[in-house]
């Protein structure tokens, strides 16, 4: 672990010496690491793969997966998220939701703000903004800071409106937590970080969450190596996991990438499993786990076997039609 150096510092020589020191088959089990989960109704025993190797993961919910709410926090921690704004206007619906989990014995004790707020709904984004953002935050996660749980900033996109997105949203969160006579700042405990790109440029981005907010620990909580070839993806994997579990104010990431390869929006190398739901090399590193060989386009996909046997059945039925019918 890297101790009492800047994180601005850490970032920069961390950046220079990782990349010749990262184990052939990449780092080891890690705590920090959890799961960025997204459904498929396709494919849903995939689910099944990612606990007890990881330790937690969200789901862009305020609610568990049914497939996990049985698991204890213990084991296998949910953190909530709020992910946009509600449609009503004062909807407090978010903090009610996450104070009924605890009553009914769910140990919250992390909780995500806005889900990509700077990017357009058409991007996955929550495209809301800061002004509106600071009240519904005000309403809906400030009780939760309030009562102990720790609460995450807003995860904005990497491009060029997130960070000057995110200095007015704390400025007007601040405004309004604020009194005539008494001047409050808006509390957050970490700092979200999301990045698609080279690990250069990650370690860049990182430094200048850094600056902005030096104090922060953070989560990564989506990242990869999108539509890039399979050995420049391993390669990225292997250097920022590294990273990541070096540097002690990096308390938890997520990769972008529990899913099949036929279905990745962010290129097919980066998925974990394969076409038909193995794990890929990343998917078994990922899990703490040696190399499985399996290439992330192995095997036939779900859609593709759904419609060859559309295809098949099609030929049957003809088939049996034109034999009653004496058409052959």
């Amino acid at each position: 672990m890297l101790h009492h150096v800047s994180p601005a510092a850490v970032l920069t020589v961390a950046a220079m010496i990782l990349p010749s020191i990262v184990s052939a088959d990449g780092p080891l089990a890690s705590d920090k690491r959890g799961l960025c989960f997204t459904p498929n109704d396709t494919t849903r025993a995939d689910d099944a793969v990612w606990p007890p190797a990881l330790s937690w993961y969200y789901n862009y919910k305020p609610l568990p997966e049914p497939k996990y709410k049985d698991i204890p926090q213990s084991e296998f921690e949910f953190v909530p998220m709020l992910w946009g704004a509600p449609e009503t206007k004062g909807d407090t619906s978010f903090v009610t939701t996450i104070q009924d989990l605890i009553k009914s014995g769910v140990n919250i004790t992390n909780v995500l703000g806005f889900n990509e707020p700077d990017a357009p709904y058409s991007w996955g984004g929550s495209y809301l903004d800061p002004i509106t953002a600071a009240q519904v935050w005000v309403d809906n996660i400030k009780p939760l800071s309030d009562v102990g749980i720790r609460v995450g900033l807003p995860a904005c996109t990497a491009g060029q409106d997130g960070l000057p997105w995110l200095r007015t949203f704390v400025r007007e969160c601040s405004k309004l937590v604020s009194t005539e006579n008494k001047k409050e700042n808006c509390t957050f405990d970490f700092v979200t970080i999301h990045w698609y790109g080279s690990f250069e440029g990650l370690a860049s981005h990182m430094g200048q969450y850094a600056a902005e907010f030096p104090n922060k620990t953070m989560w990564i909580t989506e990242y990869n190596f999108a539509h890039q070839s399979l050995e420049d993806t391993q390669a990225f994997y292997k250097i920022s996991a590294e990273y990541f579990d070096r540097l002690d104010f990096v308390e938890r990431y997520s990769l972008f990438g529990a899913f099949r390869s036929d279905v990745s929006n962010v290129g097919p190398n980066a998925a974990m499993l394969s076409n038909d739901g193995r794990l890929t090399d990343i998917g078994a590193w990922y899990l703490g786990k040696e190399s499985t060989g399996v290439k992330p386009t192995d095997g036939q996909s779900v859609s593709a076997a759904v419609r060859q046997t559309v295809s098949i059945v099609s030929a049957s039925l003809i088939g049996a039609a034109a034999g009653v019918w004496g058409l052959f």
